[in-house]
């Protein structure tokens, strides 16, 4: 009922242009951290440039959000900015948000999973683990996931595998997701059989975003199907889709930072867009306060008003998954 509800108010907004919102969040995202053991160079956690606090969320305001969300909630992203295997509490988090009939993803660089025993992993109740391996062999690997080792991330996909065999689990869902850049699209037709052989269960294939570096021409693909920009006439790169005045996602989710911030989206990586903060105000009033219904309203009326929202591709449907 809640979601027909968040579904119903959203095309009503959409059609008539103004904020009619309803409903409470069908989807959260949970920051562990925001602190990251690789330097990925189009990531502001990996860049060391982001401008919040850094720190590890408390295990006193990570259970009060999920005992709110859980009341309505059906999904929980355990990741933001960071590194989510670097919090001490990860499987805790999981176990109890599970407890709580929520279905929980992780997404990891992948590089501690070998070192977390794969049966206490998948007795905590995750539901999916997506693992970023931009490559297949060391170098390409390294040239976006700058500190990191291929094999440590094969480890610890083969290791989950075998688990899952051998308790025959059908959690977690084990996604390798490769993100396709210059430097490795010559690897696409290789990635099915090699994900296959270390223990994928399924393939995300997805467009790189740009944000720190102004020379697309030598990251982005040349294969037009992974490539989420466009030169426009002036032969500047621009979304190829456009930025419509909508947002499906600021009807039914949203992120909390590690200390209680409540964000607009994924988008918004260093916070610029606070709508409250779990440790003065309930998750319930911030969803359905003055600045959010602003903020809803503003998206409405001249979404490219937002920075975060100039290289968002939420409209582009490029993302390929394949079952494995």
């Amino acid at each position: 009922m809640n979601i027909c509800l968040l579904r119903l108010s959203y095309v009503l907004s959409v059609l008539t242009k103004k904020n009619r919102h309803k409903g409470f969040p069908a989807s959260i995202s949970v920051e562990p951290t925001d602190q990251c053991n690789l330097r990925c160079p189009e990531c502001p956690s990996g860049l060391g440039i982001l401008t919040r606090n850094a720190g590890y969320i408390s295990w006193e305001m990570y259970t009060s959000i999920i005992d709110q969300f859980s009341k309505y909630g059906i999904s929980l992203n355990l990741y933001f900015q960071g590194e989510p295997f670097l919090h001490v509490n990860l499987l805790k988090m999981i176990a109890y948000a599970s407890k709580m009939k929520i279905y929980t993803t992780i997404s990891t660089n992948g590089q501690l999973l070998s070192s977390f025993p794969a049966g206490e992993l998948i007795h905590s109740g995750l539901n999916r683990i997506i693992i970023s391996a931009d490559g297949i062999s060391q170098e390409s690997y390294e040239k976006y996931r700058i500190g990191g080792r291929l094999d440590r991330v094969v480890e610890g996909m083969q290791n989950l595998s075998k688990m899952k065999h051998e308790l025959n689990a059908m959690n977690p869902l084990i996604v390798l997701q490769f993100i396709v850049w210059r430097h490795n699209e010559h690897e696409l037709s290789h990635v099915k059989k090699w994900a296959v052989q270390n223990g994928a269960e399924s393939i995300q294939f997805k467009t790189a975003q740009i944000s720190y570096n102004e020379d697309l021409n030598t990251l982005v693909p040349i294969n037009d199907k992974f490539n989420r920009y466009s030169k426009n006439e002036s032969g500047r790169f621009v979304l190829k889709s456009g930025i419509p005045n909508e947002c499906w996602r600021m009807w039914h989710s949203c992120v909390m930072t590690w200390d209680g911030n409540i964000v607009p989206c994924c988008f918004d990586k260093d916070a610029n867009f606070k709508m409250g903060n779990i440790k003065t105000e309930s998750f319930n009033a911030i969803w359905n306060n003055y600045n959010y219904n602003q903020f809803r309203q503003g998206i409405l009326r001249d979404r490219k008003q937002n920075a975060m929202c100039l290289n968002c591709s939420e409209g582009l449907k490029i993302k390929t998954h394949i079952s494995v």
